[in-house]
């Protein structure tokens, strides 16, 4: 269960409603929670969970998962939102962690980030396989732009694409990844920020900023990006 947590950063500060929401890093590698679940609430591909940790209760959100009341999560790494908004559930949460990996099983060696992160490219190469999307006129394929991302630095660029994930209202805007059936030299999607609202599984095309090297904070760094994305 993997919630792709480059979006948040430890020093962005971002207005909204005249209320401020902070991303701050809570956690490392080398230490382990372990939590019971007290409460749960699924929506935008989120599972919320109010969960106790020796006597202290505290909400947190991870990927959409099927638990049950008691059940135990342990992870490691978060990041803290603070007045953070859920419109899906139209609530506001004081603060909440959005955890980067939980298992139901305690983490204890590399081997299972590991398998977790091969069973990811085994399943992100079969959608590759199973998607054939050719750009629209004016358009880029994703290998094109990979290969040629120099070119397009701080250019709009059109892209078209299917949708294979999303993150909705993370730091006030849509995380949308499309694959076209063309790749990079390591990436196989490319991530684009927008305000429009698509689901996994659409087909869409794009219209944006390309920006290279993006850093989002915590050490976050994204080698390709389209932002303020617009669907065309």
């Amino acid at each position: 269960m993997r919630i792709i947590l480059f979006l948040l950063s430890a020093t962005l500060f971002i207005s909204c409603n005249k209320k401020t929401k902070e991303y701050v890093p809570v956690g490392t590698s080398s230490n382990q929670h372990e939590v019971v679940v007290k409460e749960i609430l699924d929506a935008g591909g989120y599972t919320y969970l109010l969960v106790d940790e020796a006597d202290k209760e505290y909400w947190m959100a991870i990927a959409q998962t099927e638990t049950k009341i008691g059940d135990k999560f342990y992870y490691e790494a978060a990041m803290e939102m603070k007045d953070f908004e859920s419109k899906e559930l139209n609530r506001v949460f004081d603060k909440i962690l959005f955890v980067d990996y939980a298992s139901k099983k305690p983490i204890n060696n590399k081997s299972k980030k590991e398998k977790a992160i091969a069973h990811t490219q085994a399943r992100m190469q079969k959608m590759l396989d199973s998607i054939q999307i050719s750009p629209v006129k004016g358009g880029i394929s994703i290998e094109d732009l990979y290969a040629n991302a120099k070119d397009y630095q701080d250019k709009k660029v059109i892209v078209s694409g299917q949708v294979v994930k999303v993150n909705m209202d993370i730091m006030d805007r849509n995380w949308v990844h499309l694959m076209d059936g063309t790749k990079g030299p390591d990436r196989s999607d490319l991530t684009f920020t927008t305000k429009e609202v698509v689901k996994v599984g659409d087909t869409v095309t794009f219209e944006g900023i390309l920006a290279i090297d993006k850093e989002f904070g915590a050490g976050y760094v994204y080698p390709l990006i389209v932002e303020g994305a617009v669907t065309k």
